[in-house]
């Protein structure tokens, strides 16, 4: 797809559809809008055939007043300032209502669009983002793909300077691009995608950005580094677990890590997980796909900043070699931990690369992505992910960058007061700390092995996918966040 901007009079642009959203009522019509087609679209008002309300669509044929030959009214449902959310999903829904014509070419009138604390850059690129991200499909193991999209090129409508708005929308569809690999990952099915798969996409990724190197780590490397935790989990697949360092390096300051967790199937090991919907297992590796998507925007918009990003893979199987709770196994950092659930693998293959990345790179900061607990799922449901911290100020950032894109985080406790629930009587701690809290234990375990380093958590279990149904399918969530938090970072 080829997207655009435009200054130019919605009257003079020679486009399949032109689309225009209005408000709650369509009691407002945009004055770049020819009389003409502002009274077409009253008298469509008038007769009760347009109504404004919430991604309503109406589609006219050769209206009056504009060289396109078709006009798409889209309703925003609402006549304040839309939230960001609201106005990603105006956004999909104006692409996908083009997408069900035959246009090849469309465009989209934004100027009479007001979303709450973004300016015009912001706003158009997130549309850049919205509109994109409506295009994504997934059919790789379809043995009929659908049809091909008919819609080439995409021009956004907008009088925000010309470098100012070609530097948005490539901001926009960067990130895009990026929620676009991290689906695809999540996607895949499990017999495809195990650990050396993702290897092999690691290396493409690093062949496709020349500013980007990559090194990886056996698992016999990891064994013999002590990553004992980490290997606790692998060993008991057929296939050996991985992990890949992705280094980027845009400037000369101090490194910013990423940590993705890439359980790429995770049947709980010895302690099994139920059967049903066991098969949503495999976006297990969902942290480590976002991973994989944030280096991707960050390379397409060639940010200044200094990035190492750690994908740890494995699968975690009840095979022969499996751990068994009860357990005792030895982390790189030194501290043991007595393993009493096999299904909290997470925090195992977590433990053992947050310590290597720290020891390596000595970043100024690192923010851990996991798909780690469904405590987290009952505690927020599918709106925000988890945001732990141990630093107020890099908490803060995260959850702003949230806020700016959309891809909201919510705040939650580190307080000492849990960390008693991870005691056990035979190591320096154990992997779950019991019932209650479950996701903030699990923070509480990873914070252990962060205390010299600023430090965060997103747990993302409730985010990274849509879950039964048609609609099931990876989301690309945190790329957008991630990606906005280190623009934010870069000065951009």
């Amino acid at each position: 797809m080829d997207y655009t901007v435009s200054s130019k009079q919605p009257a003079q642009l020679k486009v399949d559809c032109l689309v225009v959203t209005l408000n709650k009522g369509a009691d407002t019509l945009p004055a770049a809008l020819p009389e003409e087609t502002r009274a077409l679209i009253s008298d469509c008002v008038k007769d009760g055939d347009f109504k404004g309300s919430k991604h309503q669509t109406l589609l006219l044929h050769k209206p009056a007043g504009l060289a396109a030959r078709r006009l798409l009214l889209v309703g925003t449902g609402s006549d304040a300032p839309l939230s960001v959310v609201a106005f990603l999903q105006l956004a999909s829904a104006a692409a996908k209502g083009v997408a069900a014509t035959g246009a090849r070419s469309a465009a989209w009138l934004l100027g009479n669009i007001e979303v709450k604390d973004q300016d015009g850059s912001a706003v158009l690129r997130e549309a850049a983002r919205g509109v994109a991200d409506a295009a994504y499909r997934y059919d790789s193991y379809r043995s009929e793909a659908g049809p091909a999209p008919s819609l080439k090129r995409f021009t956004f409508l907008s009088d925000v300077p010309a470098a100012q708005a070609k530097k948005a929308v490539a901001a926009g569809t960067a990130i895009a691009a990026g929620m676009a690999l991290a689906k695809d990952l999540g996607n895949c099915p499990p017999n495809v995608c195990h650990p050396d798969y993702l290897v092999e996409q690691a290396k493409a990724l690093a062949a496709a950005y020349p500013a980007l190197k990559l090194k990886t780590i056996s698992e016999k490397q990891a064994e013999k580094l002590g990553m004992g935790a980490f290997c606790s989990v692998a060993r008991g697949s057929e296939r050996d677990g991985q992990i890949m360092i992705f280094e980027y390096q845009g400037s000369k300051d101090d490194p910013v890590a990423l940590v993705g967790k890439g359980i790429t199937f995770d049947t709980g090991g010895i302690s099994l997980k139920p059967g049903a919907s066991m098969d949503e297992m495999k976006y297990d590796m969902c942290g480590a796909a976002s991973v994989f998507g944030t280096v991707k925007a960050v390379c397409e918009l060639g940010l200044p900043i200094h990035l190492v990003a750690v994908v740890v893979a494995a699968e975690n199987m009840p095979d022969g070699r499996a751990s068994r709770p009860g357990d005792i196994v030895r982390t790189l950092s030194g501290q043991t931990v007595e393993i009493l659930n096999t299904d909290a693998e997470g925090r195992l293959v977590l433990c053992d690369a947050l310590t290597y990345v720290q020891q390596k790179y000595q970043p100024s900061a690192v923010v851990d992505i996991a798909t780690l607990t469904g405590a987290c799922v009952v505690a927020l449901g599918a709106h925000a992910q988890a945001v732990y911290a141990n630093d107020a100020e890099l908490a803060q950032a995260l959850l702003v960058a949230g806020d700016e894109c959309g891809d909201r985080g919510w705040p939650m406790p580190l307080w000492d007061d849990y960390q008693e629930q991870l005691d056990s009587p035979f190591a320096d701690m154990a992997n779950i700390g019991g019932p209650k809290a479950g996701s903030i234990t699990a923070a509480c375990f990873l914070s252990r092995f962060t205390r010299d380093v600023r430090w965060a958590h997103l747990d993302i279990a409730g985010t990274a996918w849509i879950s039964g149904g048609k609609q099931k399918g990876a989301t690309g969530r945190p790329v957008p966040m991630l990606t906005r938090y280190l623009m934010n970072l870069a000065g951009q």
